[in-house]
């Protein structure tokens, strides 16, 4: 039986950071925000950032970095802040060719806020649910 269960996939998709949804301001936002691996995403009050190296979530694709600069904008529900990202350009992935890589589009998934304790994060779940890999979590400096 747990050979057929096995064979399935995973029992469980990877469960999100630690935190309670939460409803930020445009103000809460405006701030850099790092990844694990010291990517840093820099929204502005105009509505523009700036990424360097930033964990993002592409729906069809298991872990990005990105770096360059585009607009945000921030979305919300009654219980929580979401942030959207759209880049200036698009990005290439690691397949295609040399000559013509392939690119995705400007937009990854968008990053939802939480906050755990003093600590604000915005994160987005990477690539397919089955994957073990790790969500992507950025924070803000403490407050």
């Amino acid at each position: 039986m747990a050979l057929s269960l096995t064979a399935c996939g995973r029992l469980t998709v990877m469960p999100p950071p630690n935190g309670e949804p939460v409803v930020l301001t445009r103000a809460d936002l405006v701030t850099t925000w790092t990844d694990a691996d010291d990517g840093t995403l820099t929204l502005k009050k105009d509505g523009t950032f700036v990424a360097d190296k930033i964990c993002v979530a592409v729906s069809w694709y298991d872990s990005l970095a990105w770096s360059g600069t585009g607009t945000w904008r921030r979305g919300s529900g009654e219980k929580q802040t979401f942030v959207s990202v759209t880049f200036d350009a698009a990005h290439p992935v690691g397949f295609g060719t040399a000559a013509h890589p392939q690119e995705v589009e400007r937009e990854p998934d968008p990053y939802a806020a939480l906050k755990h304790g003093k600590v604000l994060k915005l994160w987005a779940a990477i690539g397919d649910p089955d994957n073990d890999y790790p969500n992507c979590v950025l924070t803000s400096p403490a407050n």
